[in-house]
């Protein structure tokens, strides 16, 4: 299941591009939170307790206490990691999206999906594995939310093909995809045919057959 930790937020006063640079500069990243019972409110993290939580998760979808300290006034709130932007070049932490959640209403979710084992196909047969779909829309609780889908693939042979439908979930957790999508195959190996290097020995033959053409028409 999704991990589950807290993190501080304050609320942001400052709006525009400018006032993101400031709080940027003070060491802390930019953030919203929002849902269908919650008011859209601008916050901010600290970058580096931002930069933790993500480092020592599988994937982005994590749950999170948001513990809002506004003065003396302190409000949590369940969220979800919806979004995080990163800089395209330096990597670093941009933006993050929360979204406010309940414990007793279904989320969905995008969660990866990563194989393993080794195919049989593959290690005796010299197929080749691809995989289609890199993830799959899910729906559940929020307390059922997986970190990510593993998918046994050690059994597949050359030609077969694994679908939405075959995957094992995890209890309480639905997928929205189409169930005949497909999201490993092990393909037949690529057969590369030698092409006969006879390109020169074809030369002679044009220029004799040009002589006689030439003879013909003396």
């Amino acid at each position: 299941m999704a991990k589950q930790v807290k993190l501080i937020a304050r609320p942001r006063t400052e709006s525009g591009r400018n006032s993101v640079k400031t709080v940027r500069a003070r060491g802390a990243v930019p953030a919203v939170i929002y849902g269908a019972r919650t008011t859209p409110s601008n916050l901010e993290v600290t970058r580096r307790d931002i930069e933790v939580i993500l480092s020592h998760s599988v994937g982005e979808n994590i749950l999170v206490d948001l513990e809002i300290q506004d003065g003396s006034k302190v409000t949590n709130q369940l969220t979800l990691i919806q979004e995080v932007q990163h800089h395209p070049i330096r990597r670093q932490i941009l933006h993050v999206d929360f979204h406010a959640v309940s414990m007793t209403d279904k989320i969905n979710a995008e969660i990866s999906v990563e194989p393993f084992g080794e195919s049989d196909g593959v290690k005796n047969f010299g197929g080749l594995l691809e995989q289609n779909m890199r993830s799959v829309s899910i729906s559940c609780l929020p307390q059922n939310l997986p970190e990510l889908i593993k998918v046994d693939i050690s059994a597949m042979k050359v030609g077969d093909s694994l679908h939405v439908r075959d995957l094992v979930l995890p209890e309480g957790v639905e997928v929205n995809d189409d169930a005949d999508l497909t999201v490993f195959i092990v393909a037949e190996p690529k057969v590369v045919e030698a092409t006969p290097a006879s390109g020169a020995a074809k030369a002679p033959e044009v220029i004799k057959e040009k002589k006689v053409e030439a003879a013909a028409k003396k």
